[in-house]
């Protein structure tokens, strides 16, 4: 296709012509679209008058996105639909009541762009300097909704995030997965004036074949744990021979430069993470339900608790064992099924589960990505 100069267009009346009907068309579309948009807050309100003051329901949402799905034919991906009317119904959420929504930040984390890829934008974001605050803020009500990391395809379960799933009285209301893509960031793109390396450890590990290969004189002290990459970006921008690991965002907020990007070893990196709040969520068609749950010592006890789940067609797609840290060598293990809770199948196998285990904690049945 041959590209054409603005000044080529300017002079040519044929294609003037042809761009002003296209445009004309456009504004017709736009104008239509803000009435559906306008109509759609407008029940939107109307729902949310009769919900009693819950605002934000998961399965509900995820039912919406899940048809938009079924319907999309292009050109535009599911993924950016997605996107698109994430920000629409955020929009009309806050015409009701503004979320509040905690994280782990400080600004420009990975946990930030979690909980605004389900929230959307228009939300009371709260950054939180550590895992337990996220909590604690759920908790006291401080923030409606909580998002914490639970796990990385490359290293694996977010010890802190189960211990306290296993304390608190919040339930799961939902799963983000989120790929993971790492960049070097720096006040410049010269990689022989860097002297040390900011990151969390976590993104060290992810990239630890990349930053062998490429910045081999970088190793052992040079490399400094941070508290999460957004730290690392803004310790990174106080020091002209510094650079950091960490998301695009980190970097745009602290202005850095990029000196490389996508430097994970693995391609499919990808962080699940989990929504936290006092909601029971309801039934999507599509969902999934997390338990924590402890056997009794005796022989062949932990196929014994899994086999109601077979016995039932009960998939599980996850199996974690942790410290029970109420004695030595004692363990607990972090479950999800696929289904509800409330669906027949899963129901009849989680009370069978009960009957035989020493402990059985639902954490919550909510929409699965």
């Amino acid at each position: 296709m041959k590209f054409v100069q603005p000044s080529e267009i300017q002079q040519n009346p044929s294609i003037m012509d042809q761009l002003k009907h296209l445009r004309d068309k456009i504004d017709v579309i736009d104008s239509e679209l803000l009435r559906l948009i306008s109509s759609r807050a407008g029940l939107a309100r109307e729902i949310g008058q009769l919900k009693n003051g819950i605002v934000y329901r998961p399965e509900r949402e995820a039912q919406v996105l899940a048809r938009l799905n079924l319907l999309n034919q292009g050109p535009l991906a599911n993924e950016h639909i997605a996107r698109i009317f994430t920000e629409i119904m955020s929009l009309c959420r806050s015409m009701e009541e503004p979320l509040s929504v905690a994280y782990l930040g400080p600004q420009g984390t990975f946990s930030e762009e979690a909980a605004l890829k389900r929230f959307g934008s228009v939300v009371t974001a709260l950054p939180c300097s550590s895992i337990d605050e996220v909590f604690r803020k759920a908790e006291s009500g401080g923030a409606g909704y909580g998002v914490v990391p639970v796990e990385n395809s490359t290293e694996g379960a977010v010890g802190r995030t189960l211990d306290l799933l296993l304390q608190t009285p919040l339930k799961v209301c939902g799963e983000i997965a989120l790929p993971i893509h790492q960049f070097l960031l720096a006040h410049h793109a010269d990689l022989s004036r860097i002297k040390k390396i900011y990151s969390h450890p976590q993104s060290f590990s992810q990239c630890h074949e990349w930053l062998n290969f490429n910045l081999p004189h970088l190793t052992g002290e040079a490399r400094i744990n941070a508290a999460s990459n957004a730290d690392a970006a803004r310790l990174a921008a106080e020091d002209e021979n510094a650079a950091a690991v960490a998301g695009k965002k980190a970097g745009e907020v602290y202005g850095l430069t990029v000196c490389a990007k996508n430097i994970e070893d693995d391609p499919n990196n990808t962080t699940r993470f989990l929504v936290i709040g006092a909601q029971e969520v309801g039934p999507s068609g599509k969902d999934k339900t997390s338990l924590v749950m402890s056997v009794r010592n005796q022989p062949g006890a932990i196929h014994e608790l899994l086999a109601p789940l077979a016995k039932h067609g009960v998939s599980m797609s996850r199996l974690e064992s942790r410290p029970s840290r109420a004695g030595l060598w004692e363990y607990v293990f972090f479950v999800d099924i696929e289904g509800h809770q409330e669906d027949s199948k899963v129901s009849q196998a989680l009370r069978e589960v009960t009957e035989k285990a020493a402990f059985v904690k639902v954490l919550g049945s909510y929409p699965t990505v």
